[in-house]
């Protein structure tokens, strides 16, 4: 059995972690300086040092910004041979806090590629950023997360895709939910809607499920700012050719968005999978 901390317990992720640990018969303790978890089965404790003294492994569900700064704090204190996982979503600025820890302690960098609404590990997708030992920290992260697909790549590289996977999704999807929420008439909206709207406004919804600051952090990524610009640039350029009636130029965009796709992807499956998922959403 083992000793497992969660530090940041309260949050979401933080109890999705200690209820997989706690499912795997291991002894969980949680700490959150900001949100108490009535859970039996966790060890509450009331000071950060306190809640790592004796772990195993101690995995950490802070917010990103802070996550630098809890790293320094309880490093030095761990004992000697204890694994410390981070989760954030941003690297560049975690990877420098735990290349500086002291040695007796084992960092595990990853990203957990899911949320909290997530019933099992299995095939869920695992980043994995190497810190000092790339393939026995990939081993230890598999150990720990059976079943779970793991990529490996380094933060740098990491904070650039992620700019994209998270980034992107998240700023056009939180403006699109601004929008819909404004929507004085929106049960007629939805009654007039087809297939598209509907997926769209259930992905915005449920992004917006997620803490404000988790999204805040998640847009911050200075990466995005590359992806971000050409976004609104592309905008700003088809709308001025649709208002300029340059209906060819808009056309062509089109067809060589369409061109540059088919090379890596089947574009009429994914729309075949895009009705299948609507049917099950709506049974």
């Amino acid at each position: 059995m083992k000793k497992v901390t969660i530090v940041g317990v309260g949050g979401q992720m933080g109890q999705w972690f200690a209820k997989y640990f706690i499912e795997n018969g291991d002894e969980v303790t949680g700490f959150d300086s900001e949100k108490k978890v009535s859970n039996k089965n966790i060890k509450q404790s009331d000071s950060l040092v306190g809640a790592i003294l004796t772990a195993d492994y101690v995995v950490l569900c802070t917010p990103t910004r802070r996550t630098p700064e809890v790293i320094r704090l309880i490093a030095k204190e761990m004992k000697r041979g204890t694994h410390l996982i981070e989760i954030s979503s941003e690297k560049s600025k975690v990877v420098s806090a735990l290349s500086k820890m002291p040695t007796k302690v084992n960092p595990i960098c990853i990203h957990p590629m899911f949320g909290p609404g997530v019933k099992s590990i299995k095939n869920q997708n695992i980043i994995s950023v190497p810190i000092r030992d790339a393939k026995k920290e990939l081993a230890t992260a598999k150990s720990l997360f059976e079943g779970a697909n793991f990529v490996t790549i380094d933060a740098v590289e990491h904070d650039k895709k992620i700019a994209v996977i998270l980034g992107l999704t998240h700023l056009m999807n939180l403006v699109f939910a601004n929008i819909i929420s404004k929507d004085e008439k929106i049960q007629l909206t939805d009654k007039m809607s087809g297939t598209t709207f509907r997926v769209q406004k259930t992905l915005s919804e449920s992004i917006m499920t997620e803490s404000p600051e988790l999204i805040e952090t998640i847009i911050a990524n200075p990466e995005i700012r590359r992806v971000a610009e050409e976004l609104w640039k592309d905008i700003g350029r088809l709308l001025t050719a649709v208002q300029e009636s340059k209906t060819e130029e808009v056309v062509n965009y089109i067809k060589e968005c369409q061109e540059r796709l088919q090379k890596t992807t089947d574009i009429e499956e994914s729309y075949k999978r895009l009705s299948k998922m609507v049917k099950a959403v709506e049974k």
